[in-house]
């Protein structure tokens, strides 16, 4: 029996149960990401062709951007052996997270994604045994 796995995400955490013949289990990957701040409108440079955005903001774009690359990279490299996987969460880490699983060539194991807001991880291992339940 292949594992099944659900996953609940956004871009602080994953919590991961998986679903298998030994029972189940619960994991948590931490992206330690420090909050995302987007600029309304930006900063302009007082030369009139200059870079519309100050390098520093670009540098924290660019910084955001590598921290999520390796938070998603190891929650892949955690679900990778799954046979199904639903993703749900608040946000839209799960879609950004299914995009890169397009790219990883697994796209066909995507069992479902919803939307959900906060839980607790016996909140998110319930919805998992439910969901998983019902589409036997």
């Amino acid at each position: 029996m292949k594992k099944e796995i659900g996953l609940w995400i956004d871009h602080k955490k994953a919590v991961i149960v998986i679903l298998g013949e030994k029972g189940e289990q619960v994991d948590q990957i931490q992206s330690n990401t420090k909050k995302h701040i987007r600029f309304r409108g930006g900063a302009r440079m007082k030369t009139p062709y200059g870079a519309q955005y100050f390098p520093a903001e670009d540098h924290m774009d660019r910084q955001f951007d590598e921290h999520l690359n390796k938070f998603y990279g190891a929650v892949i490299n955690r679900i990778h052996e799954a046979g199904s996987i639903f993703i749900f969460g608040p946000g839209e880490a799960k879609f950004e997270l299914e995009k890169r699983i397009e790219h990883q060539n697994f796209r066909e194991r995507i069992a479902g994604i919803e939307n959900a807001d906060k839980m607790t991880d016996r909140q998110i291992a319930a919805k998992v045994r439910k969901y998983f339940q019902a589409s036997k």
